[in-house]
Parts: C-alpha cells; sequence; structure tokens
C-alpha cells in the first residue's frame, strides 16, 4: 500500500491497482451516469444548457469548445477539455486515469480514449484488479474518425490521426499516423 492512499479510490486516482467494484468508485459510475444522461438528453435548442450540463459531468471545459451528444464516459472529473476543441458524435472516453486534451483538438465520430488496464492474468482479473494510465492529447491534434488511442498514450501538437487508426503508443508532435498499430507515415511542416 502507499503510504496516505487509504481507499480503492485514493488508489484509483493515484494509478495504482484498485478492486473496481468498491461503492465509493460505484457511487462515481453512477454519478458520471446521471451527469451523462442529463448531458446526453439535453437539447441543441438550448446550448446553454448544453454547457451547463457538461461542465457539470467534466473535470474541466475549455472556452468555446463543442461536444456533440451522445458521448460517453466513465466518471467525466478525470477528463480536460482545452479551449476550441470539437469532439464528434459516440465518443467514449473512459477516463478511469485522467484524460488531457489541448487546445485546438479535433475529434471525429467514434472516437474512443480509453485509459483502463486489466491484468493479463486470469485470477487477478476474476477478482476484479483494474488499473489505469493516463491518456495527453496535445494542442491542434486530429483524431479521425473511430480512432482507438490506447492507455498511457502522449500524442504530440498538430498530429494527425487517421481514420480507424489504434494509437498504442506516443506519437510525436508534427505527423501524420495511420494503420494498426498507429505509425507516423510522414512529418508535417510546422506552420511560422
Amino acid at each position: 500500500m502507499i503510504p496516505g492512499v487509504t481507499s480503492m479510490k485514493d488508489r484509483m486516482l493515484a494509478g495504482e491497482p484498485y478492486i473496481a467494484d468498491d461503492p465509493e468508485i460505484i457511487a462515481d459510475l453512477d454519478q458520471a451516469a446521471r451527469l451523462s444522461e442529463r448531458f446526453n438528453r439535453s437539447s441543441a435548442d438550448d446550448p446553454e444548457g448544453r454547457l451547463a450540463a457538461l461542465r457539470d459531468l467534466l473535470g474541466s471545459v475549455g472556452e468555446d469548445t463543442w461536444v456533440r451528444p451522445p458521448f460517453y464516459c466513465d466518471y467525466g472529473y478525470q477528463t480536460h477539455l482545452g479551449p476550441r476543441c470539437f469532439v464528434n458524435f459516440n465518443a467514449v472516453f473512459l477516463d478511469v486515469a485522467r484524460i488531457t486534451i489541448g487546445a485546438d483538438v479535433q475529434i471525429g465520430p467514434n472516437v474512443q480514449l480509453l485509459t483502463a488496464t486489466h491484468p493479463v492474468e486470469p485470477a487477478a482479473r476474476r477478482d476484479k484488479w483494474e488499473a489505469a494510465e493516463p491518456i495527453t492529447i496535445g494542442d491542434n491534434v486530429w483524431l479521425g474518425g473511430g480512432v482507438i488511442v490506447l492507455a498511457g498514450v502522449t500524442i504530440g501538437e498538430n498530429t494527425v490521426v487517421g481514420a480507424g487508426a489504434v494509437v498504442t503508443r506516443d506519437l510525436p508532435p508534427n505527423v501524420v499516423a495511420l494503420g494498426n498499430p498507429a505509425r507516423p507515415v510522414r512529418d508535417l511542416e510546422q506552420a511560422t
């Protein structure tokens, strides 16, 4: 056990293995489910109400950021969106660990950001042990439709990840990356 880390929720937030069916963790999941439902049922005719629902759900939402419902997450408070971001329909952010999204990021439909990890050993999985690693998306990144970003990945600024790619490891800034696993296929010229 880590000094000062006493509950399963503390373990989860510290990035340590934790038991997923802990009552405090379940309460946070239930709260996020209620807030997600409120956001997903919000009306396009009430953009201020929709934004308020999103701000209640997420850890932070930058100015002029837009998320199109439906949107799904585990906890919400672990997700931080920078200013001027756009998140398209059917985004799934499994934010067991922190998800940090920079400024001016474009996220296509059906994108999944998956911080959760599970043990390979059957006994540990059966005992409901889980862990998570953070995801960081740099400024001005574009994630094409259906991109999957796995736990522990950082994507550098200005990078474009092509539709359907699976990002299993860090991507540098200023590249176009494609495939499964995603690999840089060309460099982008930096704007001056």
